[in-house]
């Protein structure tokens, strides 16, 4: 990289959209999984430790799992041992974007409590510093986390939510592949891996869970760059 290069590395793409279009499905994705734990904490360790976890944890993965775990009674070993193997993945996450990190360890250090499957996969479709994009994106889905954890311990239907949750998760992971597209040829693929997930979401309701896979596999198969 040259030195014109480096200053310039606060400076978006031309073909990237601006930070804050890219962050909002992400945000409302994570709002309506956050509603959702809130619902279903609130019924199995009540309001004020459900909103504490969301605050203190920030994992939706493992607090799903804590949740599920404490609901069918499992003991303080089983707890601990799913916080392990679920936050492992962290330590893949930060050597993925490790190599695209170029601030100090202090911020390096804060950037990691908003190291998130989903502030990570917006991470690496940017040009800027992973952990500046992690600093920026992580406080707007912090807020989402705990708004939504918030509005699923006021009330509303747990069926409802799920609902929503199940229509929105196939389709945020899609947004996060769209994001990373510089050319037709992935433009076109994320349109159709999209238009796959839905009609198998909409036809196939049982499957839906696996449909990015079957989006996945069907626009991988033809080759070509991407």
């Amino acid at each position: 990289m040259t030195a014109a290069a480096g200053n310039a590395g606060d400076e978006r793409s031309p073909s990237e959209p601006p930070l804050a279009v890219a962050l909002a499905p992400i945000a409302a994705a994570i709002f309506v999984f956050g509603a959702v734990y809130g619902t279903v904490g609130a019924r199995v360790m009540g309001g004020p430790m459900t909103l504490l976890s969301s605050a203190i944890v920030f994992s939706g993965a493992l607090q799903f799992s804590i949740a599920g775990l404490l609901l069918a009674g499992a003991g303080a070993p089983a707890l601990l041992a799913a916080a392990l193997t679920l936050n492992m993945r962290h330590v893949l996450l930060g050597a993925v974007l490790r190599p695209r990190i170029h601030t100090s360890p202090l911020q390096r250090a804060g950037a990691a409590w908003f190291l998130l499957d989903e502030t990570v996969g917006l991470a690496l479709t940017r040009d800027d510093d992973a952990a500046r994009i992690l600093w920026r994106a992580g406080p707007v889905c912090y807020a989402a986390w705990l708004a939504g954890t918030g509005i699923g311990l006021v009330g509303g239907s747990v069926d409802a939510l799920q609902s929503a949750a199940e229509a929105v998760f196939p389709v945020l992971f899609i947004g996060l592949a769209a994001l990373s597209c510089r050319n037709r040829s992935g433009a076109v693929r994320a349109v159709t891996a999209a238009l796959i997930t839905g009609a198998v979401a909409i036809l196939w309701p049982d499957a839906r869970a696996l449909a990015p896979v079957f989006a996945a596999i069907a626009v991988a198969i033809p080759g070509g760059d991407s």
